[in-house]
């Protein structure tokens, strides 16, 4: 483990002054990034003058809803810093035969090939919505207890796998088919899903989308059972939740590892 800790280490020092060294350009990106998040905060405070929450009875008031929000711009934060760039590079190695390269290390291939790239810039969202969350929560109705504090880092890290395995089995595609980049749009907009509260999934076409965004492709516990849990007091009903993204976070890890290691085994070279 220590061992695979500072190979990560090394990634990043040398990611970081990639970024460094093209200063003006790193910074372009966090303002891009950051512009795109402000247009998204405006639209969220322009629904609250019109409305006090976000469903009926839903307990999606303006403070709750914007931890909400906090929270997933630090689950995709880290993802999209950690997982993403090196995923996205992948399609080219198996264009290329880069691929070949790094099968013939001694370390693991998904490790290799899911962290050897660090965008420092998408961690400017992140940075953003931990000021969000401390602001949502100093204007909430109710405190939440000391086991929330205990509950929602690790929530955290549950959404961050799931998400994680998602990346994985589409790079798994990409190996299978050689280019997959629709694929990666696919995966925009379907966590675009969780970028709402589940409660706003309802009737006849929501209710089913819910079901399978929950069951299926559990997207929808990525953000929505953190932020109850900080958001919200906790209840019966929440502890299902909890114990349901969890599950879901080990299966996503597990079903990923499955998914690349078989796809490792159909692979052949670019130049076979």
């Amino acid at each position: 483990m220590n061992r695979y800790l500072s190979i990560f280490g090394t990634f990043a020092r040398a990611c970081l002054v990639r970024d460094m060294t093209f200063r003006a350009n790193f910074i372009l990106e966090c303002v891009t990034s950051l512009g795109w998040m402000s247009m998204n905060l405006a639209f969220y405070l322009l629904v609250f003058t019109y409305t006090p929450e976000i469903g009926k009875g839903s307990g999606w008031s303006k403070a709750p809803f914007f931890a909400f929000v906090a929270t997933g711009l630090i689950i995709n934060a880290i993802v999209q810093a950690f997982f993403m760039p090196s995923a996205e590079e992948l399609t080219e190695m198996v264009r290329t035969g880069g691929l070949d390269a790094v099968l013939v290390q001694p370390l693991d291939a998904q490790f290799l090939l899911s962290l050897h790239r660090v965008d420092f810039s998408s961690l400017a969202n992140g940075l953003v919505g931990v000021g969000l969350l401390a602001w949502a929560l100093g204007r909430m109705d109710h405190t939440p207890p000391a086991i929330t504090w205990l509950l929602y880092p690790l929530l955290l890290l549950c959404g961050v796998a799931i998400l994680y395995g998602l990346v994985i089995m589409l790079a798994a595609a990409t190996i299978l088919m050689g280019r997959n980049q629709s694929l990666y749009d696919f995966w925009f907009y379907l966590t675009n899903f969780s970028r709402y509260p589940a409660e706003i999934y309802a009737g006849p076409w929501g209710g089913p989308l819910r079901t399978v965004c929950t069951f299926v492709i559990p997207i929808l516990l990525v953000v929505n059972v953190p932020a109850r849990v900080i958001a919200q007091p906790l209840t019966g009903e929440a502890w299902g939740a909890v114990a349901a993204a969890v599950i879901a976070a080990i299966a996503s890890l597990i079903a990923s590892r499955l998914v690349f290691q078989r796809a490792l085994a159909r692979y052949r070279s670019a130049s076979s």
